[in-house]
């Protein structure tokens, strides 16, 4: 799997997120989804220890098993990360600046970070927080973060099936290679063409379940072929 940034995509890469079914994320290997996305956030619904084992996670075979935290201690990170052989972790909480640069320090240099940015309804709320995460980006030759994801604002931290403002992205220039995340469906993918940065990655969740954490395989594989 080739995940070198690059700037102007033609076909994205595809993260399937929330994922708690072995069977399922079995099928998704077999389908070649580039990332596989892993919730370890007690209080979501698609909790990913509920269902599977550290153990379990590990063993399967691919290199774009991505762990999805919460305001989680840097301990209990880097645990859930060397057990379940994880390759990406997603800090899709309050994180700040200082508590990604020290976790890169301790973290496998292999394992990559994904840094989401939150989006709600207010823009100029919106406009200033992009602003100031891309302004307080690390100026060290070792930039911490990876990647960004965008998604749709909540108090459930995600996987809410509702889509913000993309247009709010073509006022920034993005200086690392995004995800697109936040109620993607087959109804919306097409407008990501209005984007004048497009996506690295498409991360899809909730229009794609039958009930949280249980895909519908076939649709995700027919949307897999449009994008």
């Amino acid at each position: 799997m080739n995940q070198q940034p690059t700037t102007n995509t033609i076909s994205p890469f595809l993260k399937v997120c929330g994922l708690t079914k072995f069977e399922q994320i079995q099928e998704l290997i077999n389908m070649k989804v580039d990332f596989l996305g892993f919730i370890f956030y007690e209080k979501s619904p698609r909790y990913v220890l509920n269902h599977l084992s550290l153990d379990d996670i590990a063993k399967f075979n691919h290199l774009g098993k991505v762990a999805v935290f919460v305001n989680e201690s840097m301990e209990r990170i880097i645990e859930i990360v060397e057990k379940g052989k994880l390759n990406h972790i997603q800090l899709h909480g309050d994180e700040n600046e200082d508590f990604i640069i020290d976790i890169r320090k301790k973290l496998n240099p292999e394992v990559k970070i994904i840094k989401v940015i939150r989006i709600g309804n207010n823009t100029i709320e919106n406009k200033n927080k992009i602003e100031h995460t891309f302004n307080n980006r690390s100026k060290d030759s070792q930039q911490p973060i990876s990647y960004y994801l965008f998604d749709t604002d909540s108090k459930a931290f995600g996987g809410t099936g509702q889509q913000f403002d993309w247009k709010l992205l073509n006022e920034f220039e993005i200086p690392l290679p995004y995800f697109l995340s936040g109620g993607i469906s087959e109804e919306n993918i097409e407008n990501i063409e209005f984007l004048h940065q497009k996506p690295f990655a498409i991360d899809i969740n909730s229009k794609f379940e039958i009930k949280p954490g249980d895909k519908d395989i076939e649709r995700i594989k027919q949307f897999k072929t449009s994008i």
